[in-house]
């Protein structure tokens, strides 16, 4: 029962309080990133957008990327599209998201006091009608990022960029992959092209940049299971959509813990991976998907793997008039980022 004496216990501690003024030891810590002295914090709608609010670093790439653990990097790209373009404006959808993070809820962290990110800009791209020669763009990009010894999270763009980011993640050795799609993305040469948005994942382990068999693909259903052969000859595992439910989330996260064990993992997320009546907004959209929570709580589940690398692509938000995809992208990027910063963290000792 509430009652008198309840109340002025309450206004006792909160009467004379600013919003800033935490008394819980872990929120208070949390609350010190938000707000100033004063106990003001920046408005979400005002100033430049940046990718989840983080800092603008325009000239990273002239000075080394120095001073950075994660760079935030934006791949506005979609000529390697299949059916819709439109994954070229997804950068700019995702920047304009307000009010993701700075504090993960059920990890019970904020990335920004555990690693230095910044948003580096987008990928410096030489033309915008040559497909081949956006790809040698992206690996010599992200190459430099790699080299510099910092940790790249992409935003895209249609997935075939993940193939040239692969490259510069897995030269050294290959990498395994989370891959969270309505797709494979393991087919052929097509329309004598191998850099379209179906078949990065079979190039990448041809290259030997991606191991196969620390592989998996989460969340795959539509027509196309014909062309994705590859997948299973090159020991792929693979995870249909409808088996989601039947085998539970917390079988899924076993299942991915499993395949890429211990070594460094790449995690790669195409919108579409997600039913359209949360992400309609991406160009080859499969009824039948998982939903929002389901796509929260298995990446939640991940966390402690040595991920090395991320992408978010396939935001095509001119097909979404509720912003609703851009913010399932948003909020994605935020969860990678989460999962980064502790490897990071880890790693370090």
């Amino acid at each position: 029962m509430f009652t008198d004496e309840k109340l002025a216990k309450l206004r006792e501690k909160y009467g004379n309080t600013k919003g800033s003024d935490v008394f819980d030891p872990h929120f208070s810590a949390v609350a010190r990133t938000q707000f100033s002295e004063n106990g003001e914090r920046k408005w979400p709608f005002s100033g430049v957008p940046t990718f989840l609010d983080a800092p603008y670093m325009a000239d990273a790439a002239q000075n080394n990327f120095a001073g950075l653990d994660v760079a935030l990097v934006g791949v506005p790209m979609d000529l390697g599209v299949s059916n819709r373009a439109g994954a070229r404006l997804g950068p700019r959808a995702v920047r304009n998201i307000e009010r993701v993070g700075p504090y993960e809820h059920v990890l019970r962290m904020v990335p920004s006091a555990l690693a230095r990110i910044a948003d580096i800009g987008d990928v410096p791209f030489r033309s915008r009608y040559s497909l081949e020669k956006c790809h040698e763009d992206i690996e010599a990009y992200f190459n430099k990022i790699i080299e510099a010894g910092v940790i790249p999270i992409a935003v895209g763009g249609d997935h075939s960029i993940s193939y040239s980011i692969q490259k510069a993640v897995g030269k050294d050795r290959p990498v395994g992959m989370i891959h969270l799609d309505a797709h494979c993305d393991t087919g052929g040469v097509y329309d004598g092209s191998k850099f379209h948005h179906g078949g990065p994942f079979r190039q990448a382990v041809m290259d030997g940049v991606l191991d196969p068999e620390r592989t998996i693909q989460i969340g795959i259903r539509g027509p196309s299971e014909y062309i994705w052969e590859f997948s299973y000859d090159s020991g792929m595992s693979v995870i249909h959509a409808e088996e989601v439910p039947k085998m539970g989330v917390d079988a899924v996260i076993a299942k991915a813990r499993e395949v890429v064990g211990d070594g460094p993992v790449y995690l790669s997320f195409d919108v579409d991976c997600l039913d359209p009546s949360f992400a309609p907004g991406t160009g080859t959209p499969e009824i039948g998907g998982l939903t929002t929570r389901e796509a929260l709580a298995i990446l939640r589940g991940l966390r402690g793997l040595d991920f090395v690398g991320a992408d978010v692509v396939e935001v095509a938000p001119q097909y979404d008039a509720t912003t609703n995809t851009a913010h399932a992208g948003a909020q994605i990027l935020f969860e990678e980022l989460c999962l980064i910063a502790e490897a990071l963290n880890t790693r370090r000792g």
